[in-house]
């Protein structure tokens, strides 16, 4: 399970939406074929993301698809991005869980 923080660019919600309601099939299947579940949150312009993946493999398995750089450059149009240009994602650290959480 992991947790993070990131930032919209201002007036972007409407294109991020679009963007995700039409997620890219090559993104989708490799986060399928690695059993990954992401939901994402909004609040204001802070965007927040949960994923779960059976393994911390499986989850760095669902990165790896070749795509997913594009899909990342696509993102970094509607994300607040960093100096280098990388998106500005914040990774959480755990505070509390419970249930299938608990132990992951």
């Amino acid at each position: 399970s992991i947790g993070m923080t990131y930032d919209l660019r201002p007036g972007c919600y409407a294109k991020y939406k679009q963007y995700h309601d039409e997620l890219w099939p090559e993104v989708a299947k490799s986060m399928d074929d690695n059993e990954v579940s992401m939901a994402i949150f909004v609040h204001g312009e802070q965007m927040f993301l949960h994923a779960v993946a059976p393994s911390e493999e499986h989850w760095k398995r669902s990165r790896e698809v070749p795509i997913l750089k594009d899909w990342t450059a696509l993102m970094g149009e509607v994300l607040v991005t960093n100096d280098d240009g990388n998106i500005d994602f914040i990774e959480l650290e755990s505070a509390f869980a419970f249930g299938m959480f608990k132990n992951g």
